[in-house]
């Protein structure tokens, strides 16, 4: 199965964000940031079932080597990304959105 995606308005600006705060580290990682988002984006294509639900709909995909969670629905035409946000952060930030 294979599924495009879309992506609610804010985000590439959640993305944007959290590449600029890791590019600020004495160790720059906003690099590694992107790519690590880009993986999940290319497992949720393939296999966007792959996620447990974890709030009504809602399922997560984690970041490999980062705090950060992609939180997602899955339809039966498309996966929609409601939000990339870090783990810690407040849930409510993201469930308006689905």
């Amino acid at each position: 199965m294979s599924l495009p995606l879309i992506f609610h308005p804010d985000v590439q600006d959640e993305i944007d964000e959290a590449y600029r705060w890791h590019e600020q580290l004495r160790v720059p990682r906003g690099d590694d940031f992107l790519m690590a988002i880009d993986e999940v984006y290319r497992r949720l294509e393939q296999m966007p079932l792959i996620h447990q639900v974890i709030w009504q709909d809602v399922r997560r995909a984690l970041l490999r080597k980062f705090s950060y969670g992609v939180f997602y629905c899955v339809y039966a035409d498309r996966v929609e990304v409601i939000a990339v946000q870090h783990t810690s952060r407040d849930p409510a930030r993201w469930q308006s959105r689905a």
